[in-house]
């Protein structure tokens, strides 16, 4: 089975094709040939053609369907965009292969490493966030008997959303049934309790690897936050009677590439964005209504993915530091406000996934 991103079969002979609200269906030659749409008024001059309809309006409850694509290909791209506060309101789900449950089913905004709701350039390879808003994809998505990509909106009102999905048709004879199927899971903790740990992934069946990390973590009390520990659990691992992770990293900052608290000297905590890892977001207190720190990390496990043959289970550990009378330190666990988003590639288009978030969940406090 071919799962790592650079693996994926080469499709040839192949068409590209894509879908956006100027040609929803993706048909060959069937875009730009709106009559009607959200930008028929500017365009009443011009007629027909001329930019007619470049974004949709997904009403309260609402989901819209932004790729339903027949056959066996690839998604290779996904652009779009919206306001903000939507990032946490819309939700993305992808199905594979006609399966009735989704392989991606996370917020948008937390899917491009976006999970405060507020704009943080992101320069990775796999995703890159830009001025002002523009969220892009270039995980490979393949798929060999359909694909469905859409949003629903959880808000009360209706959202406006720009949205473009380039995708690859396979040819015949192509080796799109052996490609690994991407998944992507959320989970948030908040606070996380006492005595536990943040779950990114909950004893996934099958083969596949892990190829990514996005964190949105909120400190809920003064100190640093970063000394748990990252752990991988494969093929059996967490069915121990005392789980033994066989990956464990030696602490929060060192899985995200940064050392000693991401702090340079002078100028305190620093973001950074790199091809495959980074803290690129920091929101600082402002003396009033931002009254905690919160930081947007991530890591994408291009180069160095992670195997597993049977199972997978992943968390990380929020510890902070508990200074005695006496001078001497203990780790302090803490409870802080956590949201992952973890993806992996595997070898069926579903799996066991957590409950689908609900509004009041999905807040940003």
């Amino acid at each position: 089975m071919t799962v790592h991103p650079h693996d994926v079969a080469t499709l040839q002979p192949t068409v590209t094709r894509s879908t956006s609200p100027e040609n929803p269906t993706g048909t060959k030659a069937a875009g730009g040939r709106a009559t009607e749409g959200t930008g028929a008024q500017f365009a009443r001059d011009l007629g027909p053609g001329w930019k007619i309809s470049p974004s949709v309006e997904i009403p309260a409850g609402g989901t819209q369907t932004l790729a339903d694509v027949p056959g066996a290909g690839r998604i290779t791209h996904i652009w779009l965009t919206t306001h903000p506060d939507n990032w946490r309101r819309l939700l993305m789900r992808a199905f594979w292969d006609g399966a009735a449950e989704p392989a991606i089913e996370v917020p948008v905004g937390d899917f491009f490493g976006q999970g405060w709701g507020r704009f943080a350039q992101l320069s990775a390879q796999m995703i890159a966030v830009n001025p002002h808003g523009g969220l892009n994809s270039y995980w490979p998505m393949p798929f060999s008997d359909g694909a469905r990509l859409t949003l629903e909106n959880l808000a009360a009102e209706p959202v406006t959303v720009y949205y473009q999905v380039t995708y690859e048709l396979a040819g015949e004879g192509a080796e799109v049934a052996e490609c690994g199927r991407l998944h992507a899971q959320w989970r948030r903790s908040n606070p996380l309790a006492t005595g536990t740990t943040h779950v990114l992934l909950d004893g996934v069946q099958g083969r596949g690897h892990f190829v990514g990390t996005h964190l949105a973590w909120g400190a809920n009390s003064r100190g640093w936050w970063g000394e748990g520990e990252m752990k991988f659990y494969l093929d059996g691992d967490a069915a121990q009677p005392e789980p033994h992770a066989t990956i464990v990293g030696t602490g929060t900052e060192d899985y995200f590439g940064g050392a000693w608290d991401f702090s340079v000297p002078g100028q305190g905590y620093t973001e950074f964005t790199t091809p495959y890892l980074g803290l690129h977001q920091i929101i600082r207190p402002d003396g009033q209504y931002e009254s905690e720190q919160r930081f947007g990390m991530y890591r994408h496990h291009v180069l160095d993915p992670i195997r597993f043959e049977h199972d997978l289970t992943v968390d990380i550990q929020a510890l902070g530091w508990r200074v005695d009378p006496a001078g001497s330190r203990r780790y302090l666990q803490r409870h802080d406000d956590i949201a992952s988003t973890a993806l992996f590639y595997l070898d069926t288009p579903s799996t066991n996934r957590p409950p689908t978030p609900g509004f009041d969940e999905l807040e940003i406090l």
